[in-house]
């Protein structure tokens, strides 16, 4: 689907790699995004996820991209939106944009690239969207280092095989873990991908699961209180 229509905004994804996904649109549902944040979304594709964090209330979005064709589209998709004035795009990979970017950041969220040492599509762009060669968590953690604020959350989604080691190395860059929920299709699934709250304060941890369908094409009562403002299927016009 090159289209991807929200009660609010549309997502254009005719030239950008990853698409549209439900574990995408629950992570950025879910954002810890407060009313008035400056966030930056690294990886940003196609805008989704900067867009929603404009419909959640945030002031400012500044949303990095390697690729040209995900930057383009995240551009064009800003320009349609209601929020042009609260959203830029910048086609940069964030390892450089680090090192010149005064400004730090309230929230920093991220849907990164997921794999490490796995088979790897021939498709490039798509290549460069799923697996980690362009920014390793090293770096990505490095990054947030120089850019998140000393109150602010830092916000990811990662597939529950590398949620291990990736919470080791934040620890060791200053990190403390403050919530984690697994998400996991059905009941009798296992759970896929984790978000991930992390800040530099330490406190209290919590995790959960969220169990996303309760039937086939029917969300859980939690999934839906989350999904509600964004999709078509819940618009009070429907």
């Amino acid at each position: 689907m090159s289209i991807f229509r929200f009660q609010q905004f549309t997502v254009i994804q005719k030239q950008s790699a990853m698409k549209v996904c439900t574990d995408a649109v629950l992570f950025g549902a879910m954002a810890p995004v407060s009313c008035g944040d400056k966030v930056l979304d690294i990886g940003a594709g196609t805008g989704l996820l900067s867009l929603m964090m404009a419909q959640l209330g945030a002031a400012q979005v500044t949303a990095v991209e390697l690729t040209e064709q995900a930057y383009e589209e995240a551009q064009l998709n800003f320009a349609n939106s209601p929020w042009t004035d609260h959203l830029v795009a910048v086609h940069q990979d964030i390892q450089r944009f680090s090192t010149a970017e005064k400004q730090q950041y309230d929230l920093i969220i991220c849907n990164p690239p997921f794999f490490e040492n796995h088979s790897k599509t021939t498709n490039s762009l798509r290549k460069i969207a799923r697996h980690n060669d362009a920014l390793s968590y090293a770096d990505l953690l490095k990054s947030i280092g120089d850019l998140l604020a000393a109150e602010g959350l830092f916000y990811v989604l990662l597939p529950i095989p590398a949620v291990d080691k990736f919470i080791e190395m934040a620890v060791l860059a200053g990190f403390y873990l403050k919530y984690q929920t697994d998400f996991r299709g059905y009941d009798h699934n296992e759970a896929k991908v984790s978000a991930l709250t992390l800040s530099r304060v330490e406190g209290f941890y919590v995790k959960r699961l969220l169990t996303i369908y309760e039937a086939h094409r029917v969300y859980g009562q939690e999934s839906q209180v989350y999904l509600e403002p964004f999709l078509l299927r819940f618009s009070k016009a429907n």
